[in-house]
């Protein structure tokens, strides 16, 4: 009987003193240290559990923390971007019309009228590009889905942006398998995903562009684009991520693009090989 009552002693007395081990480690960790580990010296295993347990928890805080700064870093980065893209054509249009008001030949107010309809566009795909993302981010995961041709919807997307292609230079190179290549997904969504990634092809292409649809139904849009670089690439999918080479954009467009493709159950993957950028979808 003393024999028992000394060993709960002497456990009670380890336990307590491993309780403040873990006091103290925790609150060395939290107001200094923050990404050490709580260590104890007791050889018990539930103590030892705790002590692991703990720590789980603090990585998971501190996963979360960081998280929360990146993201913090990224919407300052974010606002400060956006709002010089809204000024720049917003401080040219109040500049045109300051200059119209002073110079009233009909030939120079058309020119100048042209110009502020072209700074007005500007920013009119830009808020519109931030709704759009805004709506995505914040909608519920489920979508509507219908059994969609993908061939024919991919080639009335390609069509749609022949003109803005042309006027680039860019003379599509389109191979289409000619399987019906039918999946369930949401028609508008998957639209949304073909515009977005033409649109990439407008601003990035080196003057190239080569669509594919393989009889496996994987899709491919690949062009040279020698001011990205492979870091770039890493990073297209990033919310307002640009490069130099992208003028007038938030940076949404791929972003937008993956969400989508990832909430119909797909993957897309980006990669650079030789100066060619290549995106690939498969749903």
């Amino acid at each position: 009987m003393a024999c028992a009552i000394i060993f709960l002693t002497v456990k009670v007395c380890l336990m307590k003193k491993s309780a403040k081990e873990i006091s103290a480690e925790l609150h060395r960790i939290i107001n200094g240290d923050t990404n050490g580990m709580i260590g104890i010296s007791s050889r018990d295993k539930d103590m030892r559990s705790l002590a692991d347990d703990i720590n789980k928890r603090l990585k998971e805080v501190r996963d979360e923390q960081l998280r929360y700064e990146l993201g913090n870093t990224e919407l300052k980065t974010a606002i400060t971007n956006i709002s010089h893209d809204l000024r720049t054509p917003l401080t040219a249009i109040c500049g045109y019309l300051d200059i119209m008001q002073k110079n009233s030949a009909p030939e120079k107010q058309e020119r100048y009228l042209a110009i502020i309809r072209e700074r007005a566009d500007m920013m009119k795909q830009l808020t519109e590009e931030l709704f759009s993302y805004s709506v995505i981010a914040t909608g519920d995961t489920d979508m509507e889905r219908e059994e969609v041709f993908v061939n024919q919807l991919l080639a009335e997307s390609i069509s749609s942006f022949y003109p803005a292609l042309k006027s680039r230079g860019i003379e599509p190179r389109i191979e289409l398998t000619e399987q019906r290549i039918l999946r369930s997904v949401n028609k508008a969504s998957l639209s949304r995903v073909f515009s977005n990634l033409l649109n990439n092809a407008v601003k990035y292409s080196d003057g190239d562009l080569h669509i594919t649809l393989s009889d496996s139904g994987i899709i491919t849009f690949a062009n040279r684009a020698e001011e990205l670089s492979a870091i770039d690439v890493e990073q297209l999918f990033d919310r307002f991520y640009t490069v130099e080479a992208a003028h007038h954009s938030t940076g949404l467009g791929l972003s937008i693009a993956r969400t989508l493709v990832e909430r119909m159950g797909g993957k897309i993957n980006a990669e650079y090989s030789g100066g060619q950028l290549i995106i690939s979808i498969g749903l």
